[in-house]
């Protein structure tokens, strides 16, 4: 994060400093898990079900954390707010205007969109130096979290944006507004929240209308409902797949030992691409990731090399065993969350056959065979920054 006085940061999140020196420094990062806390960090404190985050405070201003984001006073020197998530919105988008040279990235879909997100960062880190959430974060918790680890030397902020209903994308928008929107796909997921797969396209629609009118939208030209939100947008529109028509395409596909081969078209020249990840649904990720950062300035023919390096990355301190969820009334769950069955499709090719097919199945979760308790979070912190949708 850019250092803040508490005085500034108070002010930025429409809070009360309760003890302290206004002028002392935040210059480290904000954590909301008292053992991540770093010296010259901002410790938010969230009230939980069994585990509350104010009762370590004092641990975590011990750590080196200049202040805490609380809701109620505490022992130490604290910047007190009504609603610690809101106040974490504030704060990033007080942040986020004031980098006007940083260049923020939007991505969205039913899936795919962390591995997306991933292939995307990992290209943008070549152009200048690029912040993107560890794994999922992509909800009102880990999107603003993301958001300030930003700092005067990042160039490209590169964030996931899941919702669960409509207008979920919108506040995230509003936080940090993007410069390049992606849309991904629409398909089932969370369709018991939205209702309907035309609901979701509404949803997911929402990232293009925030984008302003020098912005790029990223549109993935195989699916008909995103392909559709050009309309809902007034930046340049890109398409990217494997239609006919898509500025950014794959042609002359193969699959080699599970990997995908395939010439990159764009308008300014092609590229031979070898993928290094697996699988072929992986060519409309990195479809998408390469026109991003073709409109951001790589050139063409320096996107094949970086492909066959790029893949998915685990986030620091992943463990299969919890999926944990955090809400708006700000409880926090302290058992693992139950597992789900979730529809997935991917387009598969018979060899000897002209047309594709699409297979259908459903998919346990790889954590839900494991058994053990959850681990109590010395932070009291809400159990994740991650959403789903």
């Amino acid at each position: 994060m850019i250092p803040l006085t508490l005085a500034e940061i108070a002010a930025a999140v429409d809070g009360r400093l309760d003890g302290g020196d206004p002028a002392a420094r935040v210059t480290g990062t904000v954590e909301f898990d008292s053992r991540k806390v770093t010296p010259g960090g901002l410790f938010v404190a969230f009230p939980g079900e069994k585990v509350d985050g104010h009762d370590y405070a004092e641990a975590a201003v011990a750590a080196g954390a200049v202040a805490v984001l609380a809701s109620r006073p505490v022992p130490v020197p604290a910047v007190l707010v009504d609603d610690q998530l809101d106040a974490m919105a504030a704060l990033a988008r007080y942040v986020v205007d004031r980098l006007p040279s940083l260049v923020v990235v939007g991505l969205t879909g039913s899936s795919g969109k962390t591995t997306t997100k991933d292939l995307v960062a990992q290209l943008l880190t070549r152009l200048g130096p690029t912040v993107a959430p560890a794994g999922s974060f992509n909800n009102e918790l880990g999107h603003p979290y993301t958001v300030l680890r930003a700092d005067e030397e990042t160039r490209f902020l590169v964030l996931e944006m899941g919702a669960r209903g409509l207008g979920h994308i919108t506040h995230l928008s509003a936080v940090a507004p993007p410069r390049v929107g992606v849309v991904i796909n629409v398909g089932v997921a969370h369709i018991g929240e939205f209702g309907s797969v035309d609901a979701i396209a509404q949803a997911k629609g929402e990232l293009v209308e925030a984008l302003p009118a020098d912005g790029v939208a990223v549109l993935n030209a195989d699916d008909p409902r995103v392909r559709a939100m050009a309309a809902r947008t007034t930046a340049r529109v890109v398409l990217a797949g494997e239609a006919p028509d898509a500025s950014v395409r794959a042609v002359d596909v193969v699959m080699e030992a599970g990997r995908a081969t395939y010439t990159l078209v764009t308008p300014d020249g092609q590229a031979p691409v070898r993928l290094g990840i697996a699988g072929r649904h992986q060519v409309g990720n990195t479809l998408l990731a390469a026109a991003v950062a073709h409109s951001l300035g790589y050139p063409v023919a320096e996107l094949g090399p970086p492909c066959r390096s790029c893949g998915w990355s685990p986030p620091a301190g992943w463990t299969s065993s919890t999926v944990p969820t955090v809400s708006r009334s700000s409880t926090t769950r302290t058992t693992p969350t139950p597992p789900r069955w979730r529809p997935r499709c991917t387009r598969w090719s018979v060899p000897g056959r002209a047309a594709a097919r699409w297979r259908c199945w459903a998919t346990w979760p790889s954590w839900a065979s494991t058994r053990g308790k959850a681990t109590r979070r010395s932070a009291g912190s809400p159990r994740s920054s991650a959403s789903t949708g």
